[in-house]
């Protein structure tokens, strides 16, 4: 039963794979048998790179402006030049906070480049490969906020209910052609894009306080939930939302 879950013999391609909930899948599919092509800021990666060879995996690496559609097609060609790609995780994103009223039109399109934009383009480019295969995972990494306005977060929120529409979309066109595509939702983890809720020490307890499980979430947590949805195990979820938010969304 446990060999559902192995990813022995598999490439992942992670994005934003330097710190934080992508570097943990990365390393947790190492863990479970995978090889890795990572892709990001290629210079900052030298950590996740050490710590999927220590697990025995391979790691590879790739550097590209993810808010540059032309940049995110030249990578995704490179990349599929090279190796093949079983499973995608398009978990990079940005979060830029701002009163809608006052919130930047430059700023609105650089959340939505980084955070729909490329998530769209390396889905079209692995996935037309998966296809012709009839095999391979795309996991997208949406948000509690897929589901919620936040505050401050007009851009990030209306990106994140937008990739969960683009999963759905694609599971409908994909499913019975054998590639599974499903959405990965986290609540709060502690990362850097959630640093100003974290000093805020009235809020981040505020927060903290919401959460049945009594806690904020850690990277690693994001990691039992990714490994399903890039195994064997999940061959026939096609379309889902998997929240991991500690109870956040029952409360």
């Amino acid at each position: 039963m446990l060999d559902m879950f192995s990813l022995t013999g598999q490439r992942a391609l992670v994005t934003g794979a330097r710190s934080g909930i992508g570097q943990a899948i990365a390393v947790g599919l190492a863990e479970a048998g995978a090889d890795l092509v990572l892709l990001g800021r290629e210079s900052t990666m030298d950590e996740t790179v050490a710590a999927v060879r220590a697990v025995g995996r391979d790691a590879d690496t790739f550097g590209a402006d993810l808010g540059d559609p032309a940049a995110v097609a030249d990578v995704a060609r490179r990349i599929l030049d090279r190796h093949q790609i079983d499973i995608l995780v398009n978990n990079a994103g940005v979060i830029l906070r701002g009163r809608a009223e006052r919130f930047a039109f430059a700023e609105w399109r650089t959340v939505s480049s980084v955070n729909l934009d490329a998530v769209f383009l390396l889905s079209q480019a692995c996935g037309a490969e998966m296809l012709q295969r009839g095999a391979g995972k795309v996991i997208t990494v949406a948000s509690v906020l897929s589901f919620q306005g936040g505050l401050n977060v007009s851009a990030y929120a209306a990106t994140k209910h937008a990739v969960t529409g683009l999963t759905k979309s694609l599971a409908n066109e994909w499913a019975s052609r054998g590639v599974q595509v499903n959405a990965l939702a986290p609540g709060y983890v502690e990362t850097n894009n959630t640093r100003p809720l974290i000093e805020d020490e009235q809020r981040y307890a505020s927060i903290r306080d919401r959460i049945p499980a009594g806690r904020w979430a850690s990277p690693r947590d994001m990691v039992g939930a990714a490994i399903f949805l890039a195994s064997r195990a999940s061959d026939y979820v096609n379309g889902h939302v998997l929240v991991v938010d500690g109870g956040w969304m029952a409360r």
